[in-house]
């Protein structure tokens, strides 16, 4: 019978259904990082078990490395102390590192793919929630805690609760000025972020099949923010181009046989699916949050909305933001003072995003108030984007340029807001506290959009600035 690409992966990976009603699925690659990690290995010496596979375990350092000064000792102790447990923990569990030394250093989520290690077909998982960004290419990837780590470690499984799956049908033409980012945000406000709960989202449809990998990334990246356990999208000609002759990729034969199977893994025509959702992405415009949630979101051009625009269940939450981001119901979102502009994180850290806002920014200046940062994905893109000369555009108009890392997205370094500063953000989540200061205040937007924010000043129309999207 025609089946979807997750019930053919989940299948393919099955070990055995365990009395609980859950899966025990093996694991084909596991990423980990400095921060999940030293308690996961902790509990492996605490019982004298060492990694079953650490040939499908890859390592890399990106939430607590600072960006401005990656001299080691790091000044945060914290900070050196945990990179030196996983240095020691890969050392001794003979486990690949990529390091500050490597040249490969970066966000977990965007060195796996520009190296080849995530491939269409498998299942990843990561402790870190983001880890859907590899649904891409195609993967079941998804997020897990602390104990979980441990386990993948122990014995390359995981007990998984089955999922449902939604097919998400983005069609048509997006509008120039409009991104990926807007298309992702369109659908966690439309369906919610608990809509997602329980299921994998399949993202199809011909607006998705033109997107560059890049731009699947951020969809996938930010279905967790939805409530998703999985996003993914079927892997087609673009899929594989990405993956052709990167480093850790299959080569020669070998490659041509991998995308052989690779396109047997796609979700087949008739396939049945348990919800299906269709979005127009000619109707979406450039959009940003709000409140305190991601799909908390309006267009630049709208207003926030009135309690009389909402549910009498939905109300308190609209006080809850609007109280903690200091609006009033029915203000416009654009014209917004920001005090901040980030660029970057495992969202939007990719070198065609840095490429996109430094169109935006080349010749204007950063406004005097505002704080501006690039913070690219990882060596690789720092690397790249330098050779393009991208640095020097950014740094000519006013923005600090840095090394890879996740920075101010979750700011445990000293990337951080300051009191009840405003962000314009390329980063995934607009929690209270995720960057840093409890009363700081986050507006997720498209790099685009941060750009012409960090000039502006404040909320502008990017289409001012703009006439191309991708």
């Amino acid at each position: 019978m025609p089946s979807t690409l997750l019930n053919k992966v989940w299948n393919a990976h099955s070990v055995r259904k365990l009395p609980t009603g859950q899966t025990q699925l093996f694991v084909g690659l596991h990423l980990i990082h400095e921060v999940t990690s030293p308690q996961a290995f902790g509990m492996l010496a605490s019982r004298g078990w060492r990694v079953r596979y650490p040939d499908r375990t890859v390592a890399t350092v990106d939430h607590i490395v600072p960006t401005r000064d990656q001299r080691r000792p790091f000044v945060d102790v914290m900070a050196e102390e945990m990179l030196a447990a996983l240095e020691k923990n890969c050392r001794a569990n003979g486990i690949r590192l990529f390091d500050l030394s490597s040249g490969a250093q970066g966000i977990v989520h965007v060195i796996g793919p520009e190296l080849g290690l995530t491939q269409p077909g498998m299942t990843i998982a990561c402790g870190d929630s983001h880890t859907s960004t590899h649904g891409a290419f195609g993967a079941v990837a998804f997020g897990i805690g602390t104990s979980q780590v441990r386990d993948v470690l122990a014995s390359q499984c995981l007990a998984m609760d089955p999922l449902k799956v939604r097919k998400i049908d983005v069609r048509g033409q997006l509008q120039p000025g409009v991104y990926a980012k807007d298309v992702i945000l369109e659908i966690i406000r439309r369906l919610g972020v608990n809509g997602g709960v329980g299921h994998a989202y399949e993202y199809t449809g011909d607006a998705i099949a033109r997107m560059s990998m890049d731009e699947r990334m951020t969809i996938c990246n930010m279905s967790i923010e939805g409530g998703a356990r999985v996003g993914y999208v079927n892997p087609d000609e673009t899929t594989f181009e990405y993956i052709r002759g990167r480093r850790c990729a299959p080569q020669g034969d070998d490659f041509d046989r991998a995308v052989e199977w690779w396109r047997g893994m796609g979700s087949d025509p008739g396939a049945s699916y348990d919800d299906e959702v269709s979005v127009e992405a000619g109707s979406i415009r450039p959009t940003v949050t709000w409140g305190i949630n991601p799909g908390q979101s309006v267009y630049v051009d709208e207003r926030l909305p009135r309690p009389a625009d909402m549910t009498p269940q939905e109300r308190p939450a609209l006080t809850e933001a609007l109280e903690f981001m200091g609006w009033a119901a029915g203000d416009p979102i654009q014209g917004t003072k920001i005090d901040v502009a980030f660029l970057g994180s495992c969202t939007n850290g990719r070198l065609s995003d840095l490429r996109e806002a430094a169109r935006i920014v080349r010749g204007h200046r950063v406004a005097p108030h505002v704080r501006a940062l690039v913070v690219p994905g990882s060596q690789a893109v720092r690397m790249a984007a330098e050779r393009e000369g991208l640095d020097r555009v950014f740094t000519e108009s006013g923005f600090e340029w840095r090394g890879a890392g996740c920075s101010m997205c979750l700011a445990m370094n000293q990337d951080r807001l300051d009191g009840p500063q405003v962000c314009a953000s390329s980063s995934n989540r607009n929690f209270k506290g995720r960057q840093g200061s409890p009363s700081g205040r986050t507006l997720l937007m498209s790099p685009a959009m941060v750009a012409a924010a960090a000039v502006a000043g404040e909320v502008v129309d990017v289409r001012r600035f703009s006439t191309h999207g991708s």
